[in-house]
C-alpha cells in the first residue's frame, strides 16, 4: 500500500502549520480534509490556509466547490482521493490535513458508497412522504427493514433517515450491509495518523476563543453578509458553517455582534468535543499533547521521528531548522 500521512484534531490545534511543515520535510503536498473549506466564499469561517500559511506548499481541495452545491461524502471523498492518487504519481508524499474524521476515515479505507443522490427520483418520492405523512412512518420501515441502522439513527434525523431508506430502496442492500462488507475489505492506503490536542480542555477553549476574535477581526461578518447575499438554496451545506447562522442574527439587526460572536466560540468549543469523541475511536492515532498554546518544534520532532521508525523518508526539508515551526 501507498504511505500517506494524515494530521488531525479539533479545532484551532495547529493542523495546518503542521501540515505545512511536514509536507515540507516529506517531500509532500497538503490534501485538505475539511468539509467547509472546500467552498468558496468561506475561507475566514472555514479557517482556510491563507497563501501565506501556505509557505509555498501546494494545497488541494481548498475553495473548489460554489457554495450554493451540496457535496456529499462520497463526492468529497472521490474528489480528495484523486488529488491523493496524482501526488503519489508525481513522486510526492499526500499529507491530508483536517478534522473532519468521517472523510479522513473514508479516503484512507478506500471506502466505497451506495447508490443514491439528494436530487434523484427515489429520494423526492421519499421527500413528499416525509413532508405529507412525517417522519414516524418513515422511521418505522426502517426498523423493518434495518433495525440496526434504526438503532443508531434519531427519528428526528431526517437526512439520514432519508439516507438509509434510499439506499434499500435503490439497491436491495441495507446500509447496515454495505457499510459491514465495507470494514472487511483492507485499507486503501497505509496512513500514518498523528492527532494534535492539548492536554487541558481549558487552553482549548481559550485558543477556540482566541480564533473566534482573530475571525472577527479578519472580516467574518463581512464574509458572511457576501454569502448571505447570494441567495442560497434552503438546506445549502455552506449554511451549516459554524458563523453562518450565528452571525446571520446580527446582519438583521436581532442581535448584537459581540452576542453573535459568543455563539460562535459556543458551537466552535461544541464541536471541538465532537471532534475529539470521534477520533478518539481510533487507536491507531498517535497523539501530540499541547500545553497553553501549540509547541510546533517538540511537535514536528515528535512527529518527525515516529515517521522514520515507520518508515518515512525526509527529502530536502530534513534540513530546515525547527526553530521556523516555533
Amino acid at each position: 500500500m501507498d504511505k500517506i500521512i494524515c494530521v488531525t484534531g479539533p479545532t484551532a490545534c495547529g493542523k495546518t502549520r503542521m501540515g505545512v511543515a511536514l509536507a515540507k520535510r516529506f517531500g509532500g503536498e497538503v490534501v485538505s480534509v475539511d468539509s467547509m473549506q472546500i467552498y468558496r466564499g468561506l475561507s475566514i469561517a472555514s479557517a482556510a490556509p491563507t497563501q501565506a500559511e501556505m509557505e509555498g506548499i501546494p494545497h488541494h481541495m481548498v475553495a473548489v466547490a460554489d457554495p450554493r452545491e451540496d457535496w456529499s461524502a462520497a463526492r468529497f471523498t472521490q474528489a480528495a482521493d484523486r488529488c491523493v492518487q496524482e501526488i503519489l504519481a508525481r513522486g510526492r508524499m499526500p499529507v491530508l490535513v483536517g478534522g473532519t474524521g468521517l472523510y479522513l476515515e473514508s479516503i484512507v479505507a478506500g471506502r466505497s458508497f451506495p447508490a443514491g443522490q439528494a436530487g434523484g427520483e427515489v429520494r423526492r418520492q421519499l421527500t413528499q412522504r416525509l413532508e405529507r405523512e412525517g417522519a414516524a412512518p418513515l422511521y418505522a420501515e426502517l426498523q423493518a427493514v434495518d433495525p440496526e441502522a434504526a438503532a443508531r439513527i434519531s427519528p428526528n434525523d431526517a437526512k439520514r433517515l432519508l439516507r438509509a431508506l434510499e439506499i434499500f430502496l435503490e439497491t436491495g442492500e441495507t446500509v447496515t450491509a454495505h457499510a459491514r462488507a465495507d470494514a472487511q475489505r483492507p485499507p486503501k492506503y497505509d496512513a500514518a495518523w498523528l492527532g494534535l490536542a492539548y492536554a487541558d480542555r481549558a487552553h482549548m477553549r481559550r485558543q477556540i476563543d482566541l480564533r473566534a476574535d482573530a475571525m472577527a477581526a479578519a472580516g467574518l461578518l463581512e464574509e458572511i453578509r457576501a454569502l448571505a447575499a447570494l441567495d442560497l438554496p434552503p438546506g445549502a451545506t455552506v449554511c451549516q458553517a459554524i458563523g453562518y447562522k450565528e452571525l446571520l442574527p446580527v446582519l438583521r439587526g436581532e442581535i448584537s455582534l459581540e452576542a453573535g460572536l459568543e455563539e460562535v466560540k459556543l458551537r466552535s468549543r461544541q464541536y471541538a468535543k465532537r471532534q475529539l469523541t470521534w477520533l478518539r475511536r481510533r487507536r491507531d492515532i498517535h497523539w501530540i499533547f499541547w500545553d497553553d498554546v501549540p509547541n510546533l518544534s517538540a511537535g514536528l520532532q515528535d512527529a518527525t521521528d515516529l515517521l522514520t521508525v515507520l518508515g518515512y523518508h525526509m527529502t530536502g526539508g530534513q534540513a530546515d531548522p525547527l526553530s521556523n515551526y516555533t
